[in-house]
């Protein structure tokens, strides 16, 4: 595969398809996490490593998973990945882990990693299946780490914990899932107008 190919791989998951504002794919998690900026980065790498990890698996196994149980031998693939994450967060980012509570183990049900290893893990080679997972990871991080930056500013008055301002009115509906939700219209409005 080319360079360029590969380049176009890595980039279509951070802006033409990415997975929360262009595929609209794991908002469950966007919405939930998405309250401080430390627990965005801990989420994304999380999802990042469940994601490599499948897709790379995967796609060295495509030729041998028989077409009738392939998503249950996903799921089997995505969980053990999770739970890896799981308890390696869990004795390295204690807090991290308290923090994102039952959202790690969901990762295993979340849309993004069942879409990419359905619809190009189980198709494509290992390098591009690798491309791919680190470019919607990528993206997915960013995304959740815009919005958690815009919700913990509006709504705490500071930064990765850090308090910006010495007087600060809380925006209180950005403390909310409604202010996710507003967040990620905004976010998506942005990205079409410049899609334009």
């Amino acid at each position: 595969m080319s360079l360029k190919k590969l380049s176009n791989e890595f980039t279509k998951g951070i802006v033409k398809e990415n997975p929360v504002l262009g595929l609209m794919l794991g908002l469950c998690s966007v919405l939930a996490v998405s309250t401080e900026a430390k627990n965005a980065i801990g989420m994304g790498c999380a999802m990042t490593f469940v994601l490599l990890g499948a897709n790379i698996l995967i796609s060295l196994l495509r030729k041998t998973i028989p077409q009738k149980v392939r998503i249950p031998v996903f799921l089997i693939v995505i969980g053990s990945f999770t739970t890896i994450v799981d308890l390696l967060m869990n004795a390295y980012f204690p807090l991290i882990h308290k923090n994102l509570g039952i959202f790690i183990p969901l990762i295993v049900v979340n849309c993004i990693i069942i879409a990419r290893a359905e619809a190009f893990a189980s198709k494509k080679l290992v390098l591009d299946s690798m491309i791919d997972a680190l470019g919607m990871g990528l993206g997915y991080t960013l995304v959740l780490f815009i919005i958690a930056s815009i919700r913990e500013i509006t709504s705490n008055g500071s930064f990765f914990g850090l308090k910006l301002f010495a007087e600060f009115t809380p925006v209180l509906i950005m403390m909310l899932p409604p202010g996710a939700f507003i967040t990620i219209g905004l976010l998506i409005a942005i990205l079409r107008t410049i899609k334009k």
